[in-house]
């Protein structure tokens, strides 16, 4: 069965590459692509996806009555308006973290969606694109460590500053490091402990080493708490350049019986490829390749545009977490060189 038909609004991400091409490799049709300008990602995209026409104003995918979803990765603040015009048109979203900027945006989606019945997903891509968190979840369901009590996550990145924008640097424009790539821990945390709620314990953005771009916040952290359950993140723009991947991503899932920890990316003892699971418990101390998992957001996302479900991600949690990212970043500690 084929997939939705979508339309692309904002290629200013490189998520876009993946968004849009993991939604066609499950069936889906690209209708055609919309951004403001000329980005450094525009080569890129026309590159993986030649044949899928530009448009001349968003407005054309917005009004087509044969696109059936939007797919956004423009300018994190600019997200939040053209997903209302999408639910208003009709269409449902997946947009690229974060999938909004300010508190009052999040109000508006909610209230949009709430009208409209549409969906509004976030690719939370640390999570849904990423075989080993699948593996992981599949090891807590069958009770592998009992049961969750704490998830700390860490997500350092690499700033590779000759390709990047502007408004990387502009904290009004992309949200903040906590509202931003702190969204992914966040999510997971919700996944993983099963919270329907949390609060921000503590939270900090600090600019340590890039003094001559007082915008950019290039370390964060965040205490959570949800009931019963408890996570750190620590998120950065510090990734070596001896690192064979922009990442060196991980998470430790801790139960009452055991723990696994992911190591998303990179292993840096030396075993190829990503993916890799550790998981010990009282019986079990092991490494597991887990690439082979399946990311079944994807395939999931598609059945719910179909069905009207809601199985690739609760719209709730979705909502919840850009929430609390919002919230962390909003009352957080302010170090070092920032503006």
């Amino acid at each position: 069965m084929t997939g939705p038909v979508l339309g692309v609004i904002g290629i200013d991400h490189r998520h876009i590459y993946e968004m849009l091409g993991m939604m066609i490799d499950h069936g889906c049709t690209g209708r055609g692509w919309w951004t403001e300008g000329q980005p450094g990602t525009q080569d890129g995209f026309v590159k993986r996806f030649p044949d899928l026409p530009r448009v001349d104003d968003p407005e054309t995918l917005l009004a087509d009555p044969d696109v059936d979803m939007i797919l956004l990765a423009g300018v994190p603040s600019e997200r939040a308006e053209f997903a209302i015009r999408a639910m208003r048109a009709g269409k449902d979203v997946m947009v690229d973290k974060p999938g909004c900027t300010t508190m009052e945006q999040l109000a508006e989606i909610q209230k949009v969606q709430a009208e409209t019945g549409r969906i509004w997903s976030v690719n939370y891509s640390e999570h849904f694109q990423v075989a080993s968190v699948t593996k992981a979840a599949e090891l807590i369901a069958a009770g592998a460590i009992g049961k969750v009590i704490q998830t700390a996550g860490f997500g350092p990145h690499r700033l590779n500053r000759p390709t990047r924008p502007d408004w990387f640097f502009d904290e009004a424009r992309y949200g903040g490091i906590l509202c931003d790539i702190g969204s992914h821990q966040i999510e997971q945390f919700l996944f993983f402990t099963g919270s329907d709620d949390a609060e921000i314990v503590t939270s900090t953005v600090a600019n340590f080493a890039n003094p001559d771009d007082p915008g950019l916040q290039d370390f964060g952290e965040i205490l959570i708490r949800g009931d019963g359950v408890q996570g750190y993140v620590r998120i950065d723009w510090y990734t070596p350049d001896a690192l064979p991947t922009w990442g060196d991503g991980r998470l430790t899932i801790l139960g009452t019986e055991g723990y696994i920890e992911l190591r998303k990316y990179v292993d840096i003892t030396g075993r190829e490829g990503k993916d890799h699971l550790f998981l010990v418990n009282g019986d079990r101390c092991e490494h597991i390749d887990a690439s082979g998992a399946g990311l079944p957001y994807f395939a999931a996302l598609i059945a719910d545009v179909r069905d009207r479900t809601e199985t690739a991600m609760p719209q709730a949690r979705c909502f919840k977490a850009m929430e609390l990212a919002l919230r962390a970043q909003a009352q957080a500690a302010r170090l070092g060189n920032l503006s």
